[in-house]
């Protein structure tokens, strides 16, 4: 996925670059790939074996619980 910026910067009195403003819409397409590389990561370690499986009934049982605390 190829995003193309077109960021304004906003500088202080030395020149000093102080903060970065991206459209709306260049923002959620910024989001969205971050989302995505994050989903990558996810399916990249699941398939490592790094993160250990679990049976379905179980994990519903302890998110069922995380909410109930």
């Amino acid at each position: 996925m190829t995003i193309t910026l077109n960021p304004q910067y906003v500088i202080d009195k030395k020149q000093k670059t102080k903060a970065v403003l991206l459209s709306i819409e260049e923002w959620e397409e910024v989001l969205d790939a971050l989302e995505e590389l994050d989903d990558i990561h996810a399916y990249d370690a699941a398939k490592s074996g790094d993160l250990k499986s679990i049976p379905f009934d179980q994990a519903v049982r302890e998110i069922e619980a995380e909410y109930k605390s």
